[in-house]
């Protein structure tokens, strides 16, 4: 009999520390989501400087870099508060600053001597990779969003999860419409 209260005690024990430790990996992951729109902000303020010192183009374009820049650096979202609505409210901020940028980029097309720039190739080059890196981010934060909201949700973790006041999280989710494939055509 004491044995088997003491194999109880230590399985109550484990699974306590593994609830107390599934928020950490939330906001680890969480952290890693902000490194890698951090890194995009800055390397975009360089983007915009290596625009303008090679290419006279559409000053509004410019703006819009800049302000949405302004916008992704302002807003900071705490682990703590990974609720649908303020995801969806980070990720439409940094949508903002996804299509600046294309439309920085689609500016540039239209001036040969930009592209010729390899300051300007590089940061296209390394563009792809900061995209890559934060879907690789939000994909691993996602993961760690399961594996939390698994553990509280499920007999017995969420008991202690209950007791010790804990939620689910939110996961980031795809915007309406991703599902279709694109339409690429050339035109006739």
């Amino acid at each position: 009999v004491i044995g088997v209260i003491a194999l109880i005690a230590i399985y109550a024990i484990s699974l306590y520390n593994r609830v107390k430790r599934a928020p950490n990996a939330v906001e680890q992951a969480w952290g890693q989501v902000e490194v890698e729109y951090q890194a995009r902000a800055d390397k975009s303020k360089n983007l915009v400087e290596i625009v303008k010192g090679a290419a006279a183009y559409e000053g509004e374009t410019l703006k819009e870099v800049i302000e949405a820049r302004s916008q992704a650096m302002k807003i900071h979202l705490e682990a703590k508060d990974l609720t649908p609505e303020k995801i969806a409210e980070f990720e439409a901020v940094q949508q903002r600053m996804s299509s600046a940028i294309g439309r920085l980029f689609a500016v540039a097309e239209q001036y040969p001597q930009l592209q010729a720039v390899g300051a300007f190739r590089d940061f296209q080059s390394q563009y792809e990779g900061m995209e890559n890196r934060i879907a690789t981010a939000r994909f691993r934060f996602n993961e760690a969003v399961g594996a939390y909201n698994n553990l509280i949700s499920t007999f017995p973790g969420n008991i202690i999860a209950g007791q010790l006041g804990y939620t689910t999280k939110a996961f980031f989710k795809a915007k309406p419409g991703t599902e279709d494939a694109p339409d690429i055509s050339f035109g006739k």
